[in-house]
């Protein structure tokens, strides 16, 4: 049994999941060992059918292994059942997606908020709160607008914003740049670069070489396990 360490943020020892797809069953990850200490910034890299997408759903407490052990931030998440999953989820993890995931009727303050509505905070601390963190992302005044009056990296910062307003142990990315362009997509990841500075713990799921190269640590899934696992010493601090 894995013992909990305070400068450890993801720790997990033979992390596997089996789907039953009829009479067969998949094996898309295969027992994975991988610890990832506080404000380490790790890109997740492989080609499709890695099992990748499976790993980043069981990091992000959105699905349950069928073998293994996972602590995050020192809580034994393998083994919980769908609401608990969902608080820790909501306490410990800032999701930002590829399709940023915003609420279309709703404002960019009104996005940052959600999670703190979840959490039972009070509307008026909640909205300092998301106010002030949507400052840090330089968009203290379009928090007014709609997803349709934003940008598209405009519309990524809200979802940082949002990932960052509960003050999670972990920013978990997935494609954050894929449906940016070129210019945009340095933007958004000189902003992880800043939160990385900053002390922010971050995972970066991407196929992106270019995009994984931001981060100071390069894993690499094939087949279910684990390929490679380096440190990338292009990195500048």
């Amino acid at each position: 049994m894995i013992a909990p360490r305070d400068d450890i943020v993801i720790d997990v020892r033979g992390l596997a999941k089996d789907y039953v797809m009829g009479a067969e069953t998949v094996a898309a990850l295969r027992g994975v060992d991988l610890t990832v200490r506080r404000n380490e910034y790790v890109a997740v890299m492989g080609p499709s059918g890695s099992g990748k997408s499976t790993f980043m759903n069981l990091i992000g407490c959105l699905d349950t292994p069928t073998r293994g052990e996972y602590l995050l931030n020192g809580l034994r998440v393998s083994g919980l059942d769908d609401d608990q999953l969902s608080d820790i989820r909501n306490r410990y993890i800032g999701f930002v997606f590829q399709t940023f995931n915003l609420l279309p009727r709703a404002s960019a303050l009104e996005n940052v908020e959600l999670p703190l509505i979840y959490a039972g905070m009070s509307p008026r601390e909640r909205r300092q709160c998301a106010l002030e963190v949507l400052d840090r992302v330089g968009l203290a005044s379009r928090a007014k607008h709609r997803p349709n009056e934003l940008s598209g990296g405009q519309r990524q910062r809200v979802a940082i914003a949002r990932a960052l307003v509960t003050r999670p142990a972990l920013i978990l990315a997935d494609e954050p740049t894929g449906n940016l362009d070129s210019r945009t997509s340095d933007e958004v990841m000189h902003m992880f670069q800043e939160l990385h500075q900053a002390g922010q713990t971050i995972m970066l799921v991407t196929h992106e070489p270019d995009i994984a190269e931001h981060a100071e640590r390069q894993i690499v899934l094939r087949d279910g396990v684990i390929a490679s696992d380096s440190a990338n010493l292009l990195v500048t601090v």
